[in-house]
């Protein structure tokens, strides 16, 4: 099993994290029906995809 030989300082242990943050998620805008949505995925709202319907929108 392995055990560390020397304690690792917290400026150290702190650099190492830096890359572990959450990353904030990009939204454009639908063309179809202006809601929000995730780029190169299927509208939520409208259920269009790159200009064509995909999917049915579920009834709210």
């Amino acid at each position: 099993m392995a055990v560390q030989q020397n304690r690792k300082t917290s400026s150290a242990r702190n650099m190492r994290r830096a890359h572990d943050a959450l990353k904030t998620t990009m939204a454009i805008e639908c063309p179809n029906c202006g809601e929000l949505k995730r780029p190169h995925h299927v509208c939520g709202a409208c259920g269009y995809y790159d200009g064509r319907e995909v999917v049915k929108p579920e009834a709210a």
